[in-house]
């Protein structure tokens, strides 16, 4: 951490993907993983901390779950988590918000929409997936082909995340352009 401000962001952040648990689940009828507003947090924290502060809020926010907060949708927490279907998911959260973040730095000062949104799509919904699916398909001993199929159905709403995660990222670059990434790594040289 460069300074309060990253801690403070970073905090924020880990908050705002705990609270939006708050919600609960939407259980689908055959997959043992649920449907949650997290994600999008996820998606969120990357497109505005960048890569590492996003990385790290999601780090923040499953240590605490870790050592038993109840922060995940459902009311969910402690070890048992990271033994769940859902475990890989949340552990692509950290590469998932890092590539989000890395792929928005690169759009310079004004990332675009479209940059916002593929950045949303490759980490919050191809990276989570890639590590989500195969540890679900191994903690429920479902066939790898079959646990892919049961995951489609997490794809619309994924998708509909991703636009709102980029549409709402570049609202906050427009109003706070000192919220782009690139704007940071400009005024803060690391030495």
């Amino acid at each position: 951490m460069k300074n309060a401000g990253d801690l403070a962001r970073v905090s924020v952040f880990a908050a705002l993907i705990a609270v939006l648990g708050l919600p609960g689940t939407l259980n689908v009828f055959g997959n043992a993983v649920p449907i949650t507003l997290q994600t999008f947090g996820v998606m969120l924290a990357g497109a505005i901390l960048g890569t590492w502060r996003a990385a790290l809020a999601v780090v923040v926010l499953l240590v605490l779950v870790a050592v038993g907060l109840p922060l995940l949708a459902g009311g969910r927490g402690g070890l048992g988590v990271f033994a769940a279907a859902s475990a890989g998911y949340l552990i692509g959260w950290i590469p998932g918000a890092a590539l989000t973040g890395w792929i928005v730095q690169r759009g310079g000062r004004n990332p675009g929409i479209v940059r916002l949104l593929l950045a949303c799509v490759a980490g919050g919904i191809g990276v989570i997936y890639l590590c989500g699916i195969p540890v679900q398909a191994l903690v429920t001993g479902i066939p790898l082909g079959k646990t892919m199929l049961l995951s489609a159905v997490f794809l619309p709403g994924d998708l509909i995340k991703a636009v709102l995660a980029a549409l709402v990222a570049r609202g906050v670059q427009r109003a706070y352009p000192d919220a782009v990434p690139a704007t940071w790594q400009e005024r803060h040289t690391w030495r």
